[in-house]
């Protein structure tokens, strides 16, 4: 199990607590700058490895950022405290994206992101609770995550607890029937602290997720299952906020989080290559540098 880094872990306390007291500019802007951090590091870690879900990864890190400084309760020194919001990305696929929150949080070093992928190492494809601190449990089967997570908020409901869940899908992930089977069961409870975030960036692996099974009437799907939709730019991080705010009328929310696969990376941005491609070097250099900016 790789274990916090204490500096990083201050340091995110202390930038969280700065955002989540400041007006909306200045958050906005605080939250972009650690999304090009957390992307920068995940096409470097992907360069490194030789393999990875790029598009997907940069499309959910404003999610992601978003999820962890500006809206969860976390201690990364502490990662199993009891008192702790639970966070599950049931797009597992997209693992790089979430070893850099993490990391960039303080849950481990940092330096450990150049271990991606590599023989041995914790941080293998897919999330592993097992090594990797502030991963609640193993996802990439897709699917899993979202039926875990509703039973997370179904055990706080049980327990009178007060933390919140929040749970990340893919929207191809959606044609998986055991996530409808979850969001039928989230509503019949009433679990009004179970959040669920759609990175709806309408691509998956092979096509556009309209080409291979249709999901729209999207929104309408979800309230036809009883749950409260917030539909929002993903890449807004105020409008992102603002749409994980906690239930106040009793239902689940979910917030369909519209994206686009390879944020931030011209050349990859709504190409569905970019699924699973590795970029050249030069490439590499290209994409580091439009991240920069």
């Amino acid at each position: 199990m790789l274990s916090a880094d204490p500096a990083a872990a201050a340091e995110y306390r202390a930038v969280s607590a700065r955002i989540r007291a400041a007006d909306p500019e200045s958050t906005a802007a605080g939250l972009r700058d650690i999304s090009q951090g957390v992307r920068r590091s995940i096409v470097r870690m992907i360069d490194r490895a030789g393999m990875g879900h790029i598009g997907g990864d940069l499309s959910v890190t404003d999610i992601l950022v978003t999820c962890f400084w500006g809206v969860l309760s976390l201690d990364p020194q502490r990662p199993a405290w009891t008192g702790r919001d639970r966070f599950i990305l049931s797009k597992g696929h997209c693992a790089a994206a979430l070893y850099s929150t993490l990391a960039h949080s303080g849950f481990f070093h940092v330096d450990e992101l150049a271990t991606f992928m590599a023989p041995m190492s914790a941080l293998n494809g897919h999330p592993n609770k097992n090594e990797v601190p502030g991963v609640e449990t193993n996802t990439g089967a897709l699917g899993h995550g979202f039926p875990v997570a509703t039973g997370c908020a179904i055990a706080a409901q049980l327990g009178g607890e007060t933390w919140r869940t929040v749970v990340v899908l893919g929207d191809g992930e959606m044609q998986e029937g055991s996530n409808w089977e979850a969001a039928m069961t989230a509503s019949h409870y009433g679990l009004s602290s179970l959040t669920a975030v759609v990175d709806r960036n309408r691509l998956q692996q092979g096509a556009r997720t309209e080409e291979t099974k249709r999901l729209e009437p999207f929104a309408d799907k979800w309230r036809s299952f009883g749950w409260e939709v917030r539909d929002v730019d993903g890449h807004d991080h105020v409008a992102l906020l603002q749409a994980l705010a906690p239930s106040s009328a009793g239902d689940p929310v979910v917030v369909i989080a519209n994206t686009i696969k390879g944020k931030g990376v011209s050349f990859m941005e709504d190409r569905v290559e970019w699924h699973h491609k590795v970029p050249t070097r030069e490439q590499v250099e290209l994409a580091l540098a439009e991240l920069a900016a």
